[in-house]
């Protein structure tokens, strides 16, 4: 059997990391897996980026690299996501170049129009304009589903993409002013503990999220790499009944330290958008019996992480 080799970019981040824990079950012994990160090119630099494709000849990408960050970073560096639009157009160009057989790409439920219906659907993408808080990175994200299917329809590319809820885990951006609510949640909650400092959390906590535990994730992508056969895109979450406010996200953190210091409510800060109820009714009818790990372990096996590896973790 011939070899597959696959060829992850942003493979030192949050989901690259989810991705290699779930190969730690379920490697085939035909494929071989080469995780990038930002030390090995700058993906906007053609040249940089095609010494990559030259030197591991990949058959498949898993395409994560992105600039990204939570609501605050978001709401204050719009015209920074640009540089997605960058690393997107000159991977995929490559990809179809050296005749990549297929490339999965990451978008992140934030693409989706702020105004609309829920749950929201892979057929609603393009509805209207993202939320105003994150315009850039939505509309970079977007167009990699735009580019997907005008490279599948141009040239016969088998391009995709795949559209994770909130995504949490071992080796996140735990950093307060970038990362995302519950890694700052958990780095927040370290912090209060260790200095006998109160917890302060932003908003009145009532905003809704689905949240994927990050290995969960990493299962769902390699299934999808090896076995999903559409170029329109797919939306990997938990189900909707799994949906919780930020507020309960944040007692889950707090319990998970065990913390019993004063908690402080800071609602001078924005919030973002109330809610993103994604459908996972095309997922189900793949894998029905897929079973996601409970939000409260996955939680308590973040916070044991980030314990652990306080002092080299990402922050």
């Amino acid at each position: 059997m011939a070899e597959t080799v696959i060829m992850v970019t942003g493979g030192s981040g949050l989901v690259g990391h989810g991705i290699q824990l779930a190969l730690e079950e379920d490697k085939k012994p035909n494929e071989k897996w080469i995780f990038l990160s930002s030390k090995d090119a700058d993906l906007r630099n053609h040249e940089a980026t095609k010494l990559l494709f030259e030197k591991y000849k990949p058959t498949h990408v898993i395409h994560l690299a992105a600039k990204v960050g939570g609501l605050f970073y978001n709401l204050e560096n719009n015209c920074d996501a640009y540089m997605n639009s960058q690393m997107n157009s000159v991977v995929l160009d490559l990809c179809k170049e050296y005749k990549v057989q297929k490339v999965v790409s990451c978008l992140s439920t934030c693409i989706f129009p702020d105004k609309t219906t829920y749950p929201i659907d892979e057929t609603m993408i393009h509805n209207g304009p993202p939320h105003f808080s994150i315009y850039g990175y939505g509309y970079a994200k977007r167009m990699v589903d735009v580019m997907n299917h005008a490279y599948n329809e141009q040239y016969g590319c088998h391009f995709t993409s795949v559209i994770p809820c909130n995504i949490f885990g071992p080796h996140d951006n735990f950093s307060l002013r970038e990362g995302h609510v519950i890694p700052g949640l958990i780095h927040k909650a370290y912090l209060a503990e260790r200095y006998d400092q109160p917890l302060v959390i932003l908003g009145t906590g009532k905003p809704l999220r689905q949240f994927i535990y990050s290995v969960d994730l990493g299962k769902l992508i390699i299934w999808v790499l090896r076995e999903y056969p559409e170029i329109k895109p797919i939306i990997l979450a938990v189900d909707e009944k799994d949906e919780i406010s930020i507020r309960d996200a944040g007692e889950l953190v707090i319990k998970a330290f065990g913390y019993k210091g004063e908690i402080v409510q800071d609602l001078s800060k924005s919030e973002g958008q109330f809610k993103k109820t994604a459908s996972i009714a095309k997922l189900r009818k793949y894998l029905p019996g897929f079973k996601f790990t409970p939000t409260k372990q996955a939680i308590e096996e973040t916070v044991n992480w980030f314990r652990k590896n306080y002092e080299t973790a990402k922050k």
